[in-house]
């Protein structure tokens, strides 16, 4: 974990401002095995994290950053969303066709929705009605969460990976590894509408809280690529260092932040002038980053060291 600690006082931190900012190291967290996705709920108090490596989810109390709860689950747990009125966690995996549902009551897993092959990442609408999973070489299944039953099957690129939500709840952005290729995905027709290049090996990618870019990783160019959704264009590519993994956007909405698994480093992005601003050193492995609701912490998955 990390806390970005202002060096002026909170109303100076304007967009585009010269604000620096110091990033502390906080509490390291011991969890299972090769974690990798870590989600927060939405009131801040939980994260859950898929440890590939032990076929768990560790469930951390974000008060007290200590493990609460270790949940068994099927094999090579990978990427978690959490449900927008958080009572639901869904958890993807690298070595099982299926998606498990955990209730955050009980923290046990309530069932398991088959699908067609192994799944990588899965993203919620806003609604919580519908859950969006890349699935095997080229597909992503569209899930009713009222039911817990795939609804649709939509053909995208090669090798899928990340996906990702706009706030509206009106598109779905899917990075596609093997064509260096974004799939635009209308959610009301769940039909592909638009495929943007961006480089050589795009794997994870986030949308900012205000729905106006998409920030995607692209691994074989150790860089990060800026979409407009207006135009659904690449409007500027940030070099950041080796093997970029999850990219997060801070809850206002003035800096990603990037997990770089060779350096063991975050790189901050000024969203304003789409520089790098500060590399924070962290855990041996980080790959995926999960934001506190007020900005000021962050979880960061050292997937090596088995921490957080």
């Amino acid at each position: 974990m990390f806390t970005l600690t202002p060096r002026s006082p909170l109303p100076a931190q304007t967009r585009g401002s010269a604000l620096r900012a110091e990033f502390v190291e906080g509490a390291v967290i011991s969890v299972g095995d090769t974690p990798q996705g870590i989600a927060l709920t939405p009131d801040g108090a939980r994260a859950y994290v898929a440890n590939r490596g032990s076929n768990t989810v560790s469930v951390i109390d974000a008060v007290t950053d200590t493990v609460t709860v270790t949940i068994p689950t099927n094999a090579e747990p990978t990427f978690v969303a959490i449900a927008p009125d958080g009572t639901r966690a869904y958890v993807t995996f690298a070595g099982a066709a299926l998606l498990s549902v955990i209730d955050t009551t009980t923290n046990s897993v309530i069932t398991d929705i088959a699908v067609s092959d192994p799944t990588t990442v899965v993203a919620i609408t806003p609604d919580g009605t519908r859950a969006y999973v890349t699935v095997g070489t080229s597909t992503v299944n569209v899930i009713d969460t009222a039911t817990n039953t795939v609804t649709d099957t939509i053909t995208v690129g090669d090798a899928p990976t990340g996906v990702a939500i706009t706030p509206d709840g009106a598109r779905a952005y899917v990075a596609n590894q093997i064509p260096g290729t974004v799939s635009v995905i209308d959610t009301a027709t769940n039909t592909v509408t638009d495929t943007i290049s961006v480089g050589r090996f795009p794997i994870l990618l986030t949308v900012t809280p205000d729905g106006t870019r998409v920030y995607v990783t692209v691994v074989g160019d150790s860089a990060l690529s800026v979409i407009d959704t207006a135009t659904n264009t690449v409007t500027a590519s940030v070099g950041v260092s080796a093997q970029p993994r999850v990219p997060a956007v801070s809850p206002d909405g003035s800096h990603v932040y990037v997990a770089n698994a060779e350096p063991d480093t975050v790189s901050v992005i000024d969203t304003a002038t789409n520089t790098v601003v500060e590399n924070i050193g962290v855990g041996d492995g980080p790959t995926d980053i999960a934001f506190f609701p007020d900005g000021t912490h962050a979880y960061v998955t050292n997937t090596l060291a088995g921490t957080v």
